[in-house]
């Protein structure tokens, strides 16, 4: 890390980067995916599971791309009422099913803390979203399961808002929490939200914890989602979290954002070269369906 921390909040206990000897690395599993290391994490998948045979074959697409975590909502929080909700505890159950058929993770979105419980059963990372961030009810039940939580930063939350979020989590005596930058509201609608990219370095001086970054929902533009994901790995994120769907033009929410399964893979052969070049790899399972590949020495 170049140059001193940055002065502590007096409210940052736990999370603050003087609070650890060193950046934490957040282990979904024994042998497992991991948010933190040298292995950037990967977490790919639909906006909303609609169906088993959508899930199966987008989880089967991820995994052969290379991904280890699959992601995907069974509780979806839309700004209409009247938009698709989510499948709930079937989706739930869809996603771990196919998860385990390809060797992948799972992460998904808790909006009720009576849910908790619930999701932690199926999933191995809790998801709080941008409009939960400070819905402190919530960030304390889904500490208290033990689970790994992503905390994506607020639609218009500051970097301290943020911090403070995860330090609710942090007090539950849970510190396996990921942070997840997805863009903050700007005047410019020319892109679904600003994709602030410059909190990445920023939070290494800040804080203990991981952070990785949403260019699909930073963006709202399939075409842009790859060139600003390789970006985030430059800027030094942990890991990237994008959106892949079968069929875009048919999905029930965020299609004007999702990749292809062709898209999903061209992006991901993009990034071995930039990773080496950080002393960065991705995940082991890449290295294995490209034979002639090998991770950096």
């Amino acid at each position: 890390m170049n140059g001193r921390p940055l002065p502590p909040s007096r409210d940052l206990r736990l999370v603050h980067v003087d609070a650890r000897e060193r950046q934490s690395i957040v282990s979904l599993r024994a042998g497992g995916p991991s948010f933190g290391g040298e292995e950037l994490a990967i977490c790919a998948g639909p906006c909303a599971v609609e169906s088993r045979e959508q899930i199966v074959a987008t989880a089967a697409a991820v995994a052969r791309a290379g991904a280890n975590v699959l992601r995907g909502g069974a509780y979806k929080p839309r700004t209409s009422p009247y938009s698709f909700q989510g499948l709930g505890r079937d989706g739930l159950a869809m996603m771990r099913e196919a998860a385990d058929l390809f060797g992948l993770a799972v992460v998904t979105e808790v909006l009720d803390p009576r849910d908790a419980e619930v999701v932690a059963g199926s999933a191995d990372m809790l998801q709080i979203g941008a409009r939960n961030m400070q819905n402190t009810a919530l960030l304390r039940a889904v500490g208290e399961t033990g689970k790994p939580v992503l905390l994506k930063r607020g639609l218009a939350a500051t970097v301290d808002e943020w911090l403070l979020a995860a330090e609710y989590i942090a007090l539950t005596g849970n510190e396996r929490i990921v942070l997840c930058e997805r863009g903050i509201r700007s005047f410019d609608p020319s892109t679904r939200n600003l994709l602030d990219l410059s909190v990445v370095p920023l939070l290494a001086r800040r804080t203990h914890l991981p952070t990785i970054v949403d260019p699909s929902h930073g963006t709202g533009i399939a075409a842009l989602v790859a060139p600003m994901g390789l970006a985030a790995i430059a800027a030094g994120a942990a890991g990237i979290m994008v959106e892949v769907h079968p069929d875009p033009p048919s999905a029930v929410s965020d299609g004007m954002q999702s990749l292809t399964f062709a898209e999903f893979e061209s992006f991901m052969e993009s990034i071995p070269a930039l990773a080496t070049a950080l002393g960065r790899r991705l995940p082991q399972r890449y290295v294995a369906r490209t034979p002639n590949a090998s991770p950096p020495s």
